[in-house]
């Protein structure tokens, strides 16, 4: 009977996870405002978000992931970090490796000087993406790990909205 009563609870706990993951992956989220014009990003990489604004006006908080170290300013290239500082964002790609992306940056005069003083190379290709092209149905599962070589990663639904909205030369500040 006490084995019986174990299995039971065991298969009540792997139904309630199934439907609680399943309503993650599904549950609908807050969709950024059409027609508006994203003209300044700030990233807290402690907080894993990314806040958008228009003309000065929060204007949607998404999840992120970084890179594999999130901790601490990207000194180099290799180094899996995600950059901090203020930069620009510089370019849109419709045809990366990863769903569409918006180039930053990265590295500016600062990143250059610390790079040089370690002896390596700044590394660069700091993007803001979506997910691997083959690997979108991941969708928000992916920001439960900090997966990146040093980018900032959101939902293909998200990199969408992004890439449509977010203006070239649009300064992205990305803190601690």
């Amino acid at each position: 009977k006490f084995l019986s009563i174990v299995a039971g609870v065991y298969l009540l706990f792997i139904l309630l996870m199934t439907m609680g993951m399943l309503s993650y992956y599904y549950f609908p989220e807050q969709k950024l405002v059409s027609d508006v014009v994203i003209d300044s990003l700030v990233v807290h990489k402690s907080k894993r978000e990314m806040i958008v604004y228009s003309k000065g006006q929060s204007i949607k908080t998404y999840t992120i992931s970084l890179g594999k170290v999130p901790v601490g300013a990207k000194d180099r290239e290799g180094d899996l970090k995600t950059p901090e500082g203020t930069y620009y964002i510089n370019d849109k790609n419709p045809n990366s490796g990863y769903y569409k992306n918006l180039g930053i940056s990265y590295p500016n005069e600062k990143d250059i000087a610390k790079a040089k003083s370690l002896g390596a190379p700044t590394g660069g290709d700091i993007k803001i993406h979506g997910l691997r092209n083959d690997r979108g149905y991941i969708h928000k599962f992916h920001r439960w790990f900090n997966w990146t070589n040093g980018c900032i990663a959101v939902t293909n639904t998200e990199m969408e909205e992004l890439y449509q909205a977010v203006s070239i030369g649009a300064k992205i500040e990305i803190k601690p």
